[in-house]
């Protein structure tokens, strides 16, 4: 029994100081992003690393020690940033102003619905929706950054914007608009897994979201056509669907929006970004 104890420490031992040269090796943090209110940070630390924004815990860093945090279109000026417990990061995040939105002529059921089976049906399809935001993968598609989701399209409307619908004060948009034909391709801007695809929702239309790790959430409304199947994987460039206009929507146009953790992110600024390596 002594020989089987003293074998126990040399092999915790030896695994104790590959962990320590793995975390040698590492820098102890990178960060590269957008701070701002609807932002992000990518990050780069050491594998699985512990993280925790504001003193909440939100998960850890990828085997290759890359992490994404997000800062809601009303974050407050600053977010903590804490690492493996003992790497601290006070982050300056910058205020954005966001644009009014007008828009008349909508039905008054897509405005503020009265009908019992409606808001039922409304109930049901938020439940329906909430377990795709909910969705949760251990992995890092975000690492490579986003490209645009349909090419060509024009910013009809951008994110954040405080919108007046029939002369009604409502929730702020909290997706980016891209204006384009029916039928116009929309394709994955990122690899990940697809975490809900619906047709036929009362305000989305055809829905799609895609999870890129983390929390990191993008989701595609208003579409013509789903392509993109719930539980499947998705690569980069693979068909989500077409543009459309169901829903609530005036014109044909992809409504991209992105979540993390229940914060609501502009989904712009990710393009063209690359995690730190």
């Amino acid at each position: 029994m002594p020989g089987l104890d003293r074998r126990s420490l040399i092999l915790s031992g030896a695994a104790a100081l590959a962990a320590g040269a793995a975390r040698a090796e590492a820098p102890d943090l990178v960060l590269n992003g957008k701070l701002q209110q609807g932002g992000f940070a990518f990050g780069y630390t050491f594998p699985r690393a512990a993280l925790a924004v504001d003193g909440v815990a939100v998960g850890h860093a990828s085997t290759n020690g890359l992490f994404v945090i997000g800062f809601d279109r009303d974050s407050a000026p600053t977010a903590k940033l804490a690492v493996a417990g003992d790497i601290q990061r006070t982050l300056a995040i910058a205020p954005v102003s966001y644009d009014i939105q007008r828009i008349d002529g909508l039905p008054n059921d897509q405005v503020e619905p009265t009908d019992p089976v409606l808001l039922e049906r409304i109930k049901a399809e938020a439940h329906r929706k909430a377990i795709g935001f909910a969705s949760n993968v251990d992995a890092d598609d975000f690492k490579d950054g986003f490209v645009l989701p349909v090419q060509g399209a024009r910013l009809s409307a951008r994110f954040g914007g405080q919108r007046i619908l029939n002369g009604v004060p409502s929730r702020p948009h909290y997706g980016s608009d891209l204006a384009a034909p029916i039928g116009t391709p929309v394709r994955a801007p990122a690899g990940g897994q697809v975490c809900f695809a619906e047709a036929n929702l009362h305000f989305d239309g055809a829905l799609v979201m895609i999870d890129h790790g983390q929390g990191l959430i993008s989701c595609y409304l208003h579409l013509s056509r789903v392509d993109a199947v719930a539980g499947k994987r998705i690569e980069r460039g693979e068909m989500v669907g077409a543009v459309g206009m169901e829903g609530r929507a005036t014109g044909p146009h992809l409504c991209w929006r992105m979540k993390w953790r229940g914060r609501n992110l502009d989904p712009m600024l990710m393009v063209g970004q690359r995690a730190p390596a």
